[in-house]
């Protein structure tokens, strides 16, 4: 009886016009969608980020990486039960407002979006650093402007062409790092090159051991180190439109375990072995300096052009997705009407607009600030990350609630733990905020969380005055409310 209402409840809203996927050309197939999902989280916080975690943690980056990757795994497991239960565009927002309720869904909504806006500054930023490294001459904001135009042009064109676009640069990024594995491993076995003399497995625990800065200073790179991990849970952005979400969600998300063995760990692991870590510096791509270290000709430019191709993936990904999830708000009345709109080529190009206009603040940030602007937006696309992991995390912990008393029906691919691992993963994430609370660096993005948080209030209370059934309970959270009287 219940999840007979629960589906009435959805099949209304599609009545009223509240499908943020009508309109849209379904051109992304399985083959574009999974190489997504693959290389969407293969970034900037890999390629440059982990440059300043190596600095600070030494070799126990390896393990701060191989945790926050199981927690990972269990937070896209318990978004998996929740797409299988019920896929949509709406994703993480579309569960945070059925369990946690409209305000929740509205926030989750809105710092997702927030999320890939910064998100999309910190690509533009490496990118520009990455420039930097052919043509030192060129001030960082100036390439950061170039590629900001060029990415919202691109980003304008057909959903076919984006995801075949998407689906080379994926397939770029994951080719270049089982090719800097194979490399990184000869290198060790056989010897050769100006670094096979000082390579070796003793790398990693020979200069100061595997904490040689001690556990606490490895802790520190939590915030840094689950930046990397942004993006994973970009295939719940696609799941309203996949073809076959029973078959393609699952396989996506069970081959999570194996991506963070062999582009994370497997990559650092063969890296640290290679170069000893107390040559890598922050600001400097790990992987350009390793091999320039192997002295392979013109190796170092060419890890600077995947790395690039990488950064701008990303960015053009971010572009990709902001448009998409206004255009959802749009779609529960929690965003201006206009955001709902789609040009004369099926994309939502005044969505896109507005949010590459707010990633040129990244253009300034190289302008004013281009020693610390990679830091900054880093810390406060974290902080965005973890608050939308979290709604995750309590939406499958109130669905499994519900599941358990019979008011709604269990899904397809459970959760391995239950809502046991949830709560884990939950208390991973607020120990994470705690670090970046502590990091004075990386404290300002609680300050800009703040003043989100604020700006976010006002926008709910004014909503709420213009339509008064926004603030109504979702017909699964009323359930569950009687139920419990």
């Amino acid at each position: 009886m219940t999840s007979a209402r629960v589906a009435e409840h959805h099949d209304g809203n599609e009545a009223a016009g509240h499908t943020p996927e009508e309109g849209y050309e379904r051109g992304l197939g399985s083959r574009q969608v999974q190489m997504i999902a693959i290389g969407g989280a293969i970034g900037v916080g890999l390629f440059m980020g982990a440059g300043a975690n190596i600095a600070k943690a030494g070799p126990s980056i390896i393990l701060m990486y191989a945790l926050a990757g199981v927690v990972i795994f269990f937070i896209m497991r318990a978004l998996g039960e929740l797409l299988l239960y019920r896929p949509c565009s709406g994703s993480f927002a579309e569960y945070a407002r059925e369990f946690l309720g409209p305000f929740f869904g509205y926030v989750t909504g809105w710092t997702y979006w927030l999320m890939w806006v910064v998100t999309g500054m910190a690509e533009l930023t490496a990118a520009a650093i990455y420039v930097h490294f052919w043509f030192p001459e060129i001030p960082q904001w100036v390439s950061a402007l170039v590629f900001l135009v060029v990415l919202f042009g691109v980003n304008l064109i057909s959903v076919k062409i984006f995801g075949e676009v998407e689906f080379w640069f994926s397939m770029v990024k994951v080719t270049a790092i089982i090719g800097m594995i194979v490399i990184g491993l000869g290198v060790l076995t056989l010897g050769f090159s100006d670094a096979g003399d000082t390579a070796t497995p003793s790398n990693l625990w020979s200069h100061g051991g595997i904490f040689p800065n001690g556990i606490g200073d490895s802790l520190m790179t939590l915030q840094g180190v689950m930046f990397a991990y942004l993006a994973v849970e970009l295939v719940g952005v696609t799941a309203g439109e996949s073809e076959n979400p029973e078959k393609t969600l699952p396989k996506a998300i069970n081959t999570l375990p194996w991506r963070i063995i062999i582009f994370y760990v497997g990559a650092l692991a063969v890296l640290l072995a290679v170069v000893k870590w107390t040559e890598f510096t922050a600001g400097e791509s790990p992987f350009v300096h390793a091999f320039d270290k192997i002295g392979i000709p013109f190796a170092a430019g060419i890890v600077n052009f995947v790395v690039l191709t990488a950064a701008l993936s990303s960015c053009n990904s971010g572009m990709y997705s902001t448009g998409r999830m206004l255009r959802d708000l749009a779609a529960n009345n929690e965003a201006p009407g206009v955001f709902g709109k789609l040009n004369a080529r099926k994309t939502p190009a005044i969505g896109i607009t507005l949010s590459v206009i707010l990633m040129g603040i990244g253009v300034v940030l190289n302008y004013v600030v281009p020693d610390k602007a990679f830091e900054y937006v880093v810390s406060v696309a974290t902080a965005a990350g973890i608050w939308t992991w979290m709604m995750i995390l309590v939406s499958h912990i109130r669905y499994r609630r519900a599941v358990v008393a019979g008011r709604l029906p269990g899904s397809s691919f459970p959760a391995p733990g239950g809502a046991a691992f949830s709560w884990v993963a939950l208390l991973f994430l607020i120990f994470v905020t705690g670090m970046i609370a502590y990091d004075k660096d990386a404290r300002v993005s609680l300050y800009v969380g703040a003043g989100w948080a604020v700006a976010l209030a006002v926008g709910w209370f004014v909503l709420k005055s213009r339509n008064p059934q926004l603030a109504a309970q979702p017909q699964a959270e009323a359930e569950k409310a009687t139920a419990a009287k």
